[in-house]
């Protein structure tokens, strides 16, 4: 339990914690849905010069 109090900066350190797994996790969703969308376009944009 002394660990997950963190020395009484409990309350300012697991919101960081979390807020950053948040923010990175934005970040990935966000990173994953461009991909796929830009490799999409990519596939469309080939098979349209294809005779």
């Amino acid at each position: 339990m002394h660990f997950l109090a963190m020395g009484g900066y409990a309350a300012y350190v697991w919101p960081a914690y979390a807020l950053t797994f948040i923010v990175l996790g934005g970040l990935l969703a966000w990173s994953l849905g461009s991909y796929r969308r830009h490799r999409r376009e990519l596939e469309r944009l080939q098979g349209r010069d294809e005779p």
